[in-house]
């Protein structure tokens, strides 16, 4: 017999490590699934059944409650931000390619190309970076206002991590280096518009995308003395900030445990009439456009009928982003810029799965400044057609981890400056920047917008 169950857990690529029960291969929580068939919850598919269970499940899922509970939520609308397979020609729209693309297909999409189709796309990427990237500076902004934070003085119950109090600290001092953020301890909490016209002193409002424990917004509150703050996270945390938060008499918190992508932010009644500022501190793969489009639609930004006078009005938004190669076309902000640019759906995923290769490199000096690598992916085309006997994975092979990591650095720019194009569409002043260096996080570009009528002082 066995001296471990035979059940296969794909997960943790080995087998399960609990002593088998009598005669069986299997443990006995594996017994009864050796044969079945598992499926995953409509509740949550993040977890799976037997199929001959499922019925019996959903009724006791322990998601269920929370599922039902959020749906009768005011601000909840299925799919609101999630964006649309649009923009397309006919023979891309019978690719067959599905809404999400798993890496293991984009993958595939990158090594079904011949040598010569992997050439000509690694030009139309150099080409493409040469054309757009150009003004994407260094900006890493430590200001005054931080230092208890970066010195360290503060309640030691708070977790601290110095690579991510370094950035922080940079998010808000771009912030406050572009004119959207300043010290407002005795400021006065914006509720619609003053009698006066003097928003000198209105304080707006906060809200934080994919805030996790919420020491984005925590660092915030301390060192800016914002008043009212809004945390939307979809998962459930320890240690979160929340506690420490809600000691603060001045301060108004509420937690929207929610997907960005069904969150219609015009229907949170606490923020209405309000103008906020929008945060993100590395918001994963197409949490980015989501957060961005549910910030900002036409119907909600433009728009100026009574109607809209009294939804939210975005301010400006600082969002770091992160994880690229999570990014999916139907969830991409800016389709329309990237077709134009001769870029289409399968190299858009192509390259989204190439940002991965930015990490390979060792990060002990900033090699995310692509600017002056002249050097790399210049292939010709002859060179390309005489790589017809190449396969992508000798061609991958040939180039080595610096080679990789510029290329990874260079889609990441790609998909990010079509992003900060969609914000100036919007007619926010915006920049795209790298707000640390590298050493400290290779995931270190920033969007920063803001709407032009706006000053924080």
């Amino acid at each position: 017999m066995a001296s471990r169950c035979q059940f296969w857990l794909p997960k943790k690529n080995r087998f399960c490590a609990v002593a088998p029960i009598n005669d069986s291969k299997f443990c006995g929580n594996h017994s009864s699934r050796a044969d079945g068939e598992m499926v995953p919850c409509p509740v949550d598919p993040s977890h799976f059944v037997l199929r001959e269970n499922l019925e019996g499940h959903v009724k006791r899922c322990p998601l269920l409650k929370q599922t039902q509970s959020l749906a009768v939520q005011p601000f909840y609308q299925k799919g609101i931000n999630a964006g649309e397979e649009d923009l397309l020609s006919s023979e891309e729209s019978d690719s067959g390619l599905s809404d999400c693309i798993s890496s293991e297909m984009k993958r595939n999409i990158v090594y079904g190309m011949s040598g010569p189709q992997f050439h000509r796309l690694l030009g139309k990427i150099r080409a493409l970076h040469d054309l757009i990237c150009k003004d994407i500076q260094d900006s890493y902004k430590i200001k005054e206002a931080c230092n208890m934070w970066i010195k360290g003085e503060i309640d030691r119950k708070i977790p601290f991590q110095e690579k991510h109090v370094l950035q922080q600290a940079s998010i808000l001092g771009n912030m406050e280096e572009f004119g959207m953020l300043r010290n407002y301890d005795g400021g006065e909490q914006c509720e619609g518009e003053r009698s006066d016209g003097n928003k000198a002193n209105v304080v707006p409002a906060v809200v934080e995308f994919g805030a996790g424990r919420g020491y984005l917004t925590q660092m915030l509150a301390d060192c800016y003395g914002i008043k009212r703050v809004f945390l939307v996270e979809r998962k459930s945390y320890k240690l979160k900030a929340d506690r420490s938060l809600r000691q603060k008499e001045s301060l108004i918190l509420e937690r929207l445990r929610i997907d960005i992508e069904d969150l219609n932010l015009n229907a949170v009644e606490a923020l209405r009439h309000n103008s906020y500022l929008a945060i993100g501190k590395h918001l994963c793969g197409p949490a980015t456009d989501l957060a961005l489009r549910c910030c900002l639609t036409k119907q909600s930004y433009l728009a100026d009928t009574e109607q809209c006078r009294d939804k939210p009005k975005l301010s400006g938004l600082a969002i770091a982003t992160c994880c690229h190669h999570l990014c999916q076309w139907k969830h991409y902000t800016n389709k329309r810029y990237l077709l134009e640019l001769g870029i289409t759906k399968e190299e858009f995923l192509a390259i989204t799965w190439f940002t991965s290769w930015a990490v390979d490199a060792s990060h002990s000096e900033d090699i995310s400044d692509v600017s002056d690598s002249k050097t790399y992916l210049q292939y010709s085309e002859n060179e390309g057609d005489q790589m017809n006997g190449s396969t992508v994975d000798d061609i991958v092979k040939d180039m080595n981890t610096v080679e990789r990591a510029v290329l990874g650095f260079m889609c990441k720019e790609i998909i990010d400056m079509g992003r900060l194009m969609w914000l100036k569409e919007y007619g926010l002043e915006s920049q795209l920047v790298k707000y640390v260096p590298s050493t400290i996080s290779p995931e270190n570009h920033l969007l920063i917008a803001k709407c032009r009528n706006f000053c924080a002082t």
